[in-house]
């Protein structure tokens, strides 16, 4: 139990103890009053107060002239409907500064080791790895992250569709002219053109529905063409993984699932949660108020739905799973409803979720592979990585050029990653490069700012920091204790944001703690003479850094030592 959490306790039972009522857990909310100034924690007694048949401010008050200072304690005010507490910092701080410089400081064990699979970066193969991609490899990184730093057992997974009629749109366009050298980089744009060059060609749709057949019967000419580019595809996106340093414990693939699909598909038309209509096969949930699914089209070849239903199966079979998580962007929305209906339908009782997310825009708007309007992950990257490397070179002249590139590289890929997850899911991003390198607002370069100019105190001092040995009651300013509560408020951080799935929660925090440090930085004076002073401040900035490290992981971004 950390810190903070002791505190809370602490308060509850002395509150229950009062009141003779230990049955309040779930109703006993302590939080934080709004401005630092009120205390350090605060009880709302509108529940109490309605138990006790008395106003919120009458209670708030009888509480406070009962709740007397302790160890734990140094104030207790009534403030209208609420109680503040101010924790005594003599009993606080060394407490926070130990357990912050403690391993794995914030993880916890609610998970209690239930399995959990999360599905996400499900890229097309012959597509390009654009923005949108990059959203949701970040998004569903960082929830996995989330999700075993609470103690959940995560098996991280990518679904990849290299099978579907864009794939055999990619090879029309190459076979229009076969001397042409690609790689897998370059089949986004084969779509692209493919799919503008044949809407109004008759010839060319029956040529690609063509292509599309050989390569689901697996012979011929076709079908090697597909082998061939799928590989590049697959290569092109490993180089992409590698830059953003995620990786997966499983890939599945939609072409080795379809066979399995046809044959569920079987099983569920003679079970009667699939028919036939009109030669096609369908999932008719039209009283479950979720429409029409299609699973084969009347010309037999199968949609998507196959091969998911099939990955489905083969999920729950392979894994004592408690839950399966889908990190799909919000336009599939009632595709998941319709297909989790379908699962329920056959059988399947397991918790099944999917985590959608809302689109990323540019600042001239809406992005189409379809019609080649898109910015690549790659351009995307290597746009930031050269302003990036720029400004690194005008700040430092004097860094070898190892050094500009390993920095820079680490913030171009924190940039990339933290403009996906700062704000909810829910929520529509406008990826705009300029504000996203800003040192001075919500970006992961102010972060990581923050977490070089503590390090750079240290390589200053020359010193290395026993927590255990630190005069924790020299640190006396009203911003001090502030910024260590904002520190013990990490473990809770982690628990939401976990709870949540949302990221977006931990990147706020990390936030308001750089900005609080940065604001502390500027009006205390760290590095002095007084050694024992300057210590226990060494101690304050390296618990913030500890913090800031370990949050920035959950998120998927590295410190970086200096820049």
């Amino acid at each position: 139990m950390s810190a903070l959490e002791q505190a809370k306790y602490h308060i509850f039972s002395r509150v229950t103890a009062i009141t003779g009522n230990d049955s309040l857990v779930d109703d006993i909310i302590i939080d934080y009053p709004p401005t630092p100034d009120m205390g350090d924690l605060s009880l709302a007694c509108f529940v109490l107060a309605k138990l006790n048949h008395k106003s919120p401010v009458q209670m708030a008050q009888e509480l406070a002239g009962q709740l007397k200072s302790d160890e734990i304690i140094a104030e207790v005010k009534a403030v209208g409907p609420y109680v503040n507490f101010t924790i005594n910092p003599e009993w606080l701080l060394p407490k926070v500064i130990a357990e912050a410089h403690s391993k794995n400081y914030g993880a916890n064990n609610s998970g209690n080791g239930a399995e959990v699979m999360i599905e996400y970066s499900n890229a097309n193969t012959h597509k390009e790895y654009h923005i949108g991609h990059l959203r949701n490899i970040a998004y569903g990184d960082s929830v996995a992250k989330l999700l075993e730093a609470n103690g959940y057992k995560v098996t991280k997974v990518s679904f990849i569709n290299d099978f579907g009629i864009h794939v055999a749109k990619a090879l029309w366009q190459l076979k229009q002219d076969p001397t042409k050298t690609y790689s897998g980089y370059d089949l986004g744009s084969l779509y692209a053109t493919a799919s503008q060059a044949i809407e109004k060609d008759e010839q060319a749709k029956l040529e690609v529905g063509q292509i599309m057949k050989n390569i689901e019967a697996r012979t011929g000419e076709d079908y090697k063409l597909w082998q061939t580019t799928r590989e590049w595809s697959i290569d092109y996106f490993a180089e992409v993984y590698k830059k953003l340093n995620i990786s997966f414990d499983k890939f599945f693939y939609e072409s080795d699932l379809i066979d399995e699909g046809r044959a569920e598909v079987v099983r569920l038309l003679e079970k009667g949660v699939l028919k036939k209509s009109e030669g096609a096969v369908i999932a008719d949930l039209e009283e479950y108020s979720l429409g029409v699914l299609v699973f084969l089209r009347t010309d037999g070849t199968a949609l998507y739905p196959v091969a998911d239903l099939a990955l489905a199966v083969k999920k729950f079979k392979s894994q004592n799973l408690q839950q399966s998580l889908y990190v799909v962007d919000k336009r599939q929305s009632l595709y998941f409803e319709q297909l989790f209906k379908v699962l329920e339908l056959s059988g399947y009782t397991a918790r099944m979720e999917h985590l959608s997310y809302d689109f990323v825009r540019l600042p001239e708007g809406a992005m189409s592979s379809r019609l080649g309007r898109v910015i690549t992950f790659e351009d995307l990257y290597q746009e930031i990585l050269a302003k990036i490397v720029e400004e690194t070179k005008t700040r430092h002249a004097d860094w070898k050029e190892n050094d500009i590139i390993k920095a820079s590289t680490a913030l171009a890929i924190g940039v990339l990653k933290f403009e996906m997850i700062k704000v909810g899911a829910s929520k529509i991003i406008t990826f705009d490069t300029k504000e996203a390198l800003r040192f001075d607002g919500f970006t992961s370069v102010y972060l990581q700012y923050a977490g070089a100019r503590i390090n750079s105190l240290m390589a200053k001092a020359k010193i290395k920091v026993k927590p255990d040995k630190v005069k924790t009651n020299l640190l006396t300013e009203a911003k001090e204790k502030f910024l260590l509560l904002e520190v013990a408020k990490f473990p809770a951080i982690v628990r939401t944001a976990g709870a949540e799935n949302d990221p977006s929660v931990m990147a706020k925090y990390l936030f308001d703690l750089s900005r609080m440090f940065n604001d502390y930085y500027h009006s205390s004076q760290i590095i002095q003479d007084d050694k024992d002073l300057q210590n226990a401040r060494l101690s304050l900035a390296t618990s913030v850094l500890m913090v800031l490290t370990r949050g920035l992981e959950l998120l998927g971004i590295a410190i970086v030592d200096k820049m």
